[in-house]
């Protein structure tokens, strides 16, 4: 078989595999296959050895459960990496068993998803945890770039389109025309400041201590941004904070949404900002179409409808939020030579610092 390109090679001798890096849940596209892994962003050293003991689902059920000497950490915060030879592992542990059964000749070539606004430190940590990881060629690009590709935008077109990706650690907003980033804003506010909002009100209000992962389940049984016409409720174990001892209480669906409400309007009046300083033409063409949101946040009910209300743009759900920004990490894969420009340019590429 006559190999007639670089590309066709580069396939022959390695996977291609797409990482959506987040804070909360780490997704792995592998080509011909698609997605195959969605892992929890967590690891859990054992601190008298400095073994990683699990990654992934195994060691998020041990969150708030570990004897002292086995910390389970996060080593994602806001969306970057907060520790990078944890990162390191879990990356390696996360491609070896995305390839497990599909090793090749060379290491991967791997497309990661950022947050848009890091730092160049920020992107280096990134490519080079996924350099020390086995990768043998590393692209990093935004993620509401990878999102708006995901959900089949015309991003390569002269036509605006507008997207909102909400993960767990950090809130995208973006404008994207002609394969760039018109206008973007990124936010610290995402589902685990949402967790802590009402982990904070509950203390506050009920007198309890609740952990993470209550508040995260809370959320997703109830939350919601606008009034139901049945109100909504639900029974949460903590400890009481007077006693000490554990106590049951019953919250509805307005004590969560009173107490996301100040990040949720944040979330809204950053959207605003963001259309306020986009160009009229693109302006207009977002008006036509409408804002695509993403995300773990874009299953918050109601939250669609409160943003067009808002902004009176219509607002729409991505198909399948949770997995766009590793689709679109997937279909860059299959078109590396269409949506190159899209990357964020490797090191090598940029002109040498004066």
């Amino acid at each position: 078989m006559m190999i007639k390109n670089l590309e066709q090679f580069k396939r022959l001798v390695s996977n291609d595999i797409g990482i959506d890096l987040g804070t909360a849940n780490t997704l792995v596209y592998l080509r011909g296959k698609g997605i195959v892994l969605n892992e929890p962003s967590v690891v859990a050293v054992n601190q008298k050895t400095g073994q990683v003991v699990a990654v992934g689902t195994d060691a998020k059920m041990m969150l708030g459960r570990t004897p002292g000497h086995i910390v389970a950490v996060r080593p994602l915060v806001d969306g970057v990496i907060s520790d990078f030879e944890v990162t390191e592992e879990m990356i390696t542990y996360l491609l070896n068993k995305a390839q497990k059964d599909n090793k090749k000749l060379l290491g991967p070539r791997v497309v990661v998803g950022v947050p848009s606004g890091i730092t160049n430190v920020e992107i280096r940590a990134v490519r080079d945890a996924t350099k020390n990881a086995g990768a043998s060629e590393v692209h990093i690009v935004e993620e509401p770039m990878a999102t708006a590709i995901g959900i089949r935008l015309p991003v390569l077109e002269p036509v605006g389109s507008m997207v909102i990706d909400i993960g767990g650690g950090t809130s995208d907003i973006a404008v994207i025309s002609l394969g760039g980033v018109v206008q973007s804003k990124n936010l610290r506010i995402a589902g685990d400041k949402l967790n802590a909002d009402i982990i904070s009100y509950i203390r506050s209000e009920f007198k309890i201590l609740i952990g993470e992962k209550t508040a995260e389940n809370i959320k997703m049984a109830i939350g919601a941004v606008l009034p139901s016409e049945v109100p909504l409720e639900a029974s949460i174990k903590g400890r009481d904070l007077i006693s000490g001892l554990p106590r049951e209480v019953v919250v509805t669906d307005s004590d969560i949404r009173e107490a996301i409400s100040q990040s949720i309007n944040t979330l809204v009046e950053s959207t605003k900002e963001v259309l306020e300083i986009t160009p009229p033409e693109i302006l207009a063409d977002v008006m036509q179409r409408g804002i695509y949101i993403a995300g773990g946040g874009a299953l918050i009910k109601g939250l669609a409808e409160l943003i067009s209300e808002y902004t009176k743009i219509p607002v729409h759900i991505a198909a399948e939020p949770l997995t766009a920004v590793c689709r679109g990490t997937g279909i860059i894969l299959e078109h590396m030579d269409t949506y190159h420009d899209v990357l964020i340019s490797n090191e090598d590429e940029l002109p040498p610092k004066k």
